[in-house]
């Protein structure tokens, strides 16, 4: 028995297209970086230059011992951390494969399994890219902490950016650098203008 599967029929200009890139692509918002209005996506994978930038790149891609990612298919690229989730995620839901085996053999912890479904389940394919690290707002410098920055600043207004940062560590136990007292002033001034008539 033969089964031949193709995303986009096996005639026509699209049938040597690999649709699983395509697919993936489309659903991760990644077409704008791995294609063109004339080609919409590349056949093969996105660089690594693209998927650092997403956050998409595998860091530990000798890990995966998963027969399809070392059989010498091209197509299945240990690299690309979304493909490796997706078909750890596959190999547990579709083909009954425990979860601890499943997760040691793409390289990653059975924590890592749960937390992969539940993006996955959360948000589809984009779910199974990381979030951007970082801080998401700027949480030490709150609306009453800029406050306190401001009424420093009116009381005395020689005082610099380290002053201000000392001074919030002495008032509220807060310790922020200078840098981020100087942003939170910033934004604070250019509020005000936009306010203003």
């Amino acid at each position: 028995m033969v089964c031949t599967i193709s995303g986009f029929g096996s005639t026509g200009p699209y049938r040597d297209r690999r649709a699983y890139d395509l697919l993936v692509q489309c659903e991760a918002a990644l077409l704008a970086v791995t294609g063109t209005p004339d080609a919409p996506a590349k056949v093969g994978h996105p660089g690594r230059r693209h998927r650092r930038r997403h956050h998409a790149h595998n860091r530990k891609p000798d890990a995966v011992r998963d027969p399809a990612f070392t059989a010498g298919n091209p197509f299945f690229d240990p690299r690309d951390l979304v493909q490796v989730k997706y078909e750890m995620l596959r190999r547990v839901r579709h083909e009954g494969e425990p979860v601890s085996r499943a997760a040691s053999s793409f390289g990653f912890s059975r924590p890592f399994f749960y937390e992969a479904r539940t993006g996955f389940e959360a948000a589809g394919l984009p779910g199974l890219l990381p979030q951007q690290p970082g801080p998401k707002r700027a949480h030490k410098r709150s609306v009453e902490v800029v406050a306190q920055l401001e009424e420093a600043l009116a009381a005395d207004p020689t005082l610099n950016s380290s002053q201000l940062a000392e001074l919030l560590e002495q008032r509220l136990g807060l310790r922020v650098h200078r840098r981020s007292v100087e942003r939170a002033l910033a934004r604070q001034r250019k509020k005000g203008l936009q306010a203003t008539p």
